[in-house]
Formats: C-alpha cells, sequence, structure tokens
C-alpha cells in the first residue's frame, strides 16, 4: 500500500485543545474542510473556509443535534474502499465525496457522569452516537482513511502530508488501532456507568459500587523478556491515564530494561515510601515484595542508612525508594551496596554522575503527586483467580493517634505513639501474617509471609537478632489481631515495650490481660491489613 492522499476532511470534536491550528494547517496543504456545530462554527470565525456537514448532506441537523452525521453521504464517504472500482462508481453515482481524513473525538461521558450532580438525564444525552459510529467506519477502512482521536497526533500527522502529501499505510493502521481501542473504553465507560443503576430508580443515580460487567482498559507499557519465572511470559500494562504519584508515571533514568519482579517490588517499594509525610525524608527498602527496611529520618542518607541496618542481608539486590531527592551524600552511600532498581521523585546531579558509572541500576524518576500521602495509587485492587478476578477498593484507611483505643493500664508515651503509628504504616505492606518492631522511627525486624503470627514474630525477632540490632523498649505493630497471647508473649521476651494491633479476636480479653501482666502498652486501630 502507498501513501494515501489527504484531500477532504472531517472535523468533528468535542476536545478543541489545538484542533484550530491543526485545520488551519490542513488548509494550507490545499485539504478542504468538512465540520459540524460548534467545531464549525470554531473554524469559521477564524477565517477558514469550511463546510457544514448539514450543507454537505443536504439535510439539517435534527433532534437536538442527536443526528448530524449519521447519514449515507457521510458513512459511505467513509467506508468506501479505494481499491474497488465499483465502491468509487457507486459513490460517484450518488454525488458523494470521499472522506480521507476523519478527526473526532466524543462527548465527555465519563467526565460527565463523574460529577456529583450528574443526572441519568444528562448521562444518557452524553452518550455520543454518531462519534463512535463515524470512528469505527473511519477506522475499518483504514486502508483509505486515516483517523485521529488524539490530539498529540496532530503533529506527526501534519508532518507526513508536508513530507509526502500523504499518510503512510502504517500510522493509518496505527491510528486506527487507536480509535477501535478509544470506541471500546468508551462504551465500557458507559457499560460501567449502566451497570450500577437499579432499573427501579434510575433517576437516582448509581447505587451499586460494582457494575454487572466491569470494562477496564489498559495499554502496553513494554512486552517483557520473561515474566515471574524463566518460562512465564509477560508484559507491563498501565491505566489509560495513570493515577498521579503511582508507579506507571515513571521516567527511566538508566539501567537495564524493567523485568516483572523489578516492576511488582518496585510498586510495593513506592507505595510504602509515599504513604510518609513528605515533611522528613523516607526511605523503603524492599525484597520478594516485602519491605526489609524501612525508616525515616532528616535526610536521605540517615534514613537510607537506618533502613539498610534492619536486614542488610535481604537488602543485597533489593528495591530501594525515596520520598525525597536523592543527594550526593545518599548516592555515595547507595552506590556501595548491588540494587536493582532506585526511586525517587529527584536526583540531583552529582547522584546522576555517581550512578552514570553502574550502568545496570535502574534510576526511576516518579513524581509524588499532590496530597499524596496516605492515597491511593489506583480506584480498585485486582486478582485473578481461576475463571474470574477479584475487585475490591484499595487498603486505603489512614489512622492517626486519635484513632487509636488504649486497652492497657500503661499508656504509651508521645514518643511509642509516634513509633506505634510509623510500625502501623510498615505493617500495611508486609505480606501476613506481619509482624514489624520499630524504633525511633526506624524498623528493628520484619516477619512476614506465615502461615501463623506466632512464627512471624519469631523470625522478626531472629532477623534483628542476625543484624545485631537491641529490641528493648521497641514496639511492635501486627498486621491482624493475636488470636492467642503466645505470640504476645514471643514479642515481649524480644523487647517489645508497646503493641498496635486491629483488635476484634473472640480472645481480646486474654491478650489485653497478658499484656497488663507484663506492663506494656497496647493499643488497637479497630482495622485490619491483611495482605496476601
Amino acid at each position: 500500500m502507498s501513501n494515501h492522499r489527504v484531500t477532504l476532511a472531517l472535523i468533528s470534536v468535542s476536545q478543541k485543545v489545538g484542533v484550530l491550528e491543526f485545520a488551519q494547517e490542513l488548509h494550507r496543504l490545499g485539504v478542504r474542510l468538512l465540520s459540524t456545530g460548534g467545531t464549525a462554527k470554531m473554524l469559521s470565525e477564524a477565517g477558514l473556509p469550511v463546510t457544514e456537514v448539514s450543507q454537505h448532506t443536504g439535510f439539517p441537523e435534527m433532534l437536538d443535534g442527536r443526528v448530524k452525521t449519521l447519514h449515507p453521504n457521510i458513512h459511505a464517504g467513509l467506508l468506501a474502499r479505494r481499491d474497488r472500482p465499483e465502491h468509487l462508481q457507486a459513490i460517484a453515482d450518488h454525488g458523494i465525496s470521499a472522506i480521507d481524513l476523519l478527526v473526532v473525538n466524543l462527548y465527555p461521558f465519563a467526565q460527565t457522569v463523574a460529577k456529583p450532580d450528574c443526572s441519568f438525564d444528562d448521562a444518557i444525552e452524553n452518550i455520543d452516537i454518531g462519534g463512535p459510529a463515524m470512528l469505527r467506519a473511519a477506522a475499518k477502512n483504514h486502508q483509505g482513511v486515516a483517523v485521529v482521536i488524539d490530539p498529540a497526533d496532530y503533529q506527526p500527522l501534519l508532518a507526513e502530508l508536508r513530507a509526502s502529501g500523504g499518510v503512510s499505510p502504517a500510522r493509518r493502521f496505527e491510528l486506527a488501532r487507536k480509535a477501535f481501542a478509544h470506541t471500546a473504553q468508551y462504551d465500557g465507560a458507559v457499560a460501567n456507568y449502566l451497570g450500577r443503576l437499579d432499573p427501579q430508580a434510575l433517576q437516582a443515580g448509581p447505587q451499586a459500587v460494582y457494575p454487572v460487567t466491569f470494562n477496564q482498559q489498559w495499554l502496553r507499557v513494554q512486552t517483557m523478556r520473561y515474566g515471574e519465572n524463566p518460562h512465564q511470559n509477560a508484559a507491563f500494562y498501565r491505566d489509560a491515564e495513570p493515577p498521579a504519584g503511582s508507579l506507571a508515571t515513571y521516567a527511566q533514568l538508566q539501567g537495564k530494561e524493567l523485568s516483572y519482579n523489578n516492576i511488582a517490588d518496585a510498586d510495593a517499594a513506592w507505595e510504602c515510601v509515599r504513604g510518609f509525610d513528605a515533611d522528613s525524608s523516607a526511605c523503603v527498602i524492599v525484597k520478594h515484595a516485602n519491605p526489609c527496611g524501612v525508616a525515616v529520618a532528616p535526610s536521605c542518607v540517615q534514613a537510607y542508612a537506618a533502613a539498610l541496618a534492619t536486614d542488610p542481608t535481604s537488602a543485597f539486590g533489593g528495591i530501594v525508594a525515596f520520598n525525597h531527592e536523592v543527594d550526593e551524600a545518599c548516592a555515595q552511600q547507595v552506590a556501595k551496596q548491588f540494587v536493582e532498581v532506585l526511586m525517587a521523585p529527584a536526583f540531583s546531579a552529582q547522584a546522576l554522575t555517581i550512578f552514570a558509572d553502574k550502568k545496570n541500576v535502574r534510576l526511576l524518576k516518579i513524581p509524588l503527586g499532590k496530597e499524596h500521602v496516605r492515597q491511593a495509587s489506583n480506584t480498585y485492587d485486582l486478582k485473578r483467580v481461576g475463571g474470574g478476578i477479584l475487585v475490591q477498593s484499595p487498603d486505603n484507611h489512614p489512622i492517626s493517634a486519635g484513632d487509636l483505643r488504649v486497652v492497657t493500664r500503661r499508656q504509651p508515651t508521645e514518643e511509642q505513639l509516634s513509633d506505634l503509628l510509623f510500625a502501623w504504616q510498615v505493617a500495611k505492606y508486609v505480606k501476613s501474617n506481619a509482624i514489624v518492631f520499630c524504633a525511633r522511627q526506624r524498623t528493628l525486624g520484619v516477619g512476614a509471609g506465615q502461615m501463623s503470627r506466632i512464627d512471624s514474630a519469631r523470625i522478626a525477632s531472629i532477623k534483628s537478632q542476625n543484624a545485631g540490632l537491641s529490641l528493648a523498649a521497641s514496639v511492635v505493630a501486627s498486621d491482624a489481631f493475636f488470636p492467642f497471647r503466645d505470640g504476645l508473649d514471643v514479642v515481649i521476651d524480644a523487647g517489645a515495650t508497646a503493641v498496635i494491633q486491629p483488635g476484634g479476636s473472640m480472645r481480646d480479653d486474654e491478650v489485653i490481660a497478658a499484656a497488663n501482666e507484663r506492663n506494656i502498652t497496647m493499643v488497637l486501630t479497630g482495622v485490619r491489613h491483611f495482605r496476601h
């Protein structure tokens, strides 16, 4: 297939960013312009010669604009195959011009229904009919028609037109693929909205949290060499519009291509570190999806040193995340270790120079996003199961000192309260069953992923001993309640003097009595953080 020349373009857009400049350049290139409604008015007022679709079809817009482009003069002009003489003869016999370029974006349905005061009638009126029909027609006939739905494609397409007077087959195919993905996403948004409504109470708006059918769309970022294991294949996809501050917004500054496990572990580290107040420097080191060291300190280098000291053995080849810029002093220390991925909102020029000699270290620059503290990155958490999918809201339940219930005679000190909340924040990102020892805003021992809580408690204590760290006067977070007092006795024997846990066990009284017997502080959150 050769480049297809463009002589007639139909432009009808809801999102008008950049479209005037695009149309002006098309006109300079000798392309005739068709348009509708507000788009036609804007182009005309700018002095461009534009033909209204109603004039082109010989049929007026009607039904409050519901019918504008649903006409054979439009759809035959889009669907006629340029390689079929009988098609070209048919449209010529009926005086129909072939449309070579379609520029359309749709009514803002998703934005409309996202408004708290959106009525059912408003939602229905923002379901675009003519737009998707034209997009599908043009995309189906991409061998003869270029279809544009994204303003980001205006300039690349113009560059091709200037260079050759036409649009290459490869670009037409890419644009068609993008158009079909766009209409699929649009229809999915409509189906999700309607699927949350009660047929008996439509005017009340969505009542169900989860729709009858669940539609979601992701864009492929990369195909990977392999998945979690070498015999598995894999790819990384991101949301069409990744939330601000989420991992998918990363810019890779250097290093090898990210692997499946790199991305999974990086997400665990990034979600944990971005949950800490940005007033202080936080560092999180993750290995196999679990934090093995976390600390908050006045500087990044101090936070890193404290986090690394928790479990330097596990930190080897780990993922490191900071919530502040990595400066020269911090970079010098991190560069002494084998690190797979290093993430931060920024890197100083000196830090980049230090890591330039370590070509394999993957540096990711990720913006924290506004009001990032304790804000979940995703609207939904998804887990694939055989033949289906589990969907839930994210684990995003912040706890402050005022939410805690002290259930022991011994009251927590201010320092203990601060450390208990720190430990609770870390435990949220440790695989269940989770036990986390902390003191002075740093982890001392982490027990993760065990079938019994008492084993997690023992492992956390053993790890702290192996790292040469004392647990005397430490605090402990447990992601779920202690089912028996035995787990509590283990952490107290190790040196803990304060414990934070959800409570809610049928043996809470027994566990609280044990805490009083051992003269420690215990506070309950009323919220658990299972992480499987």
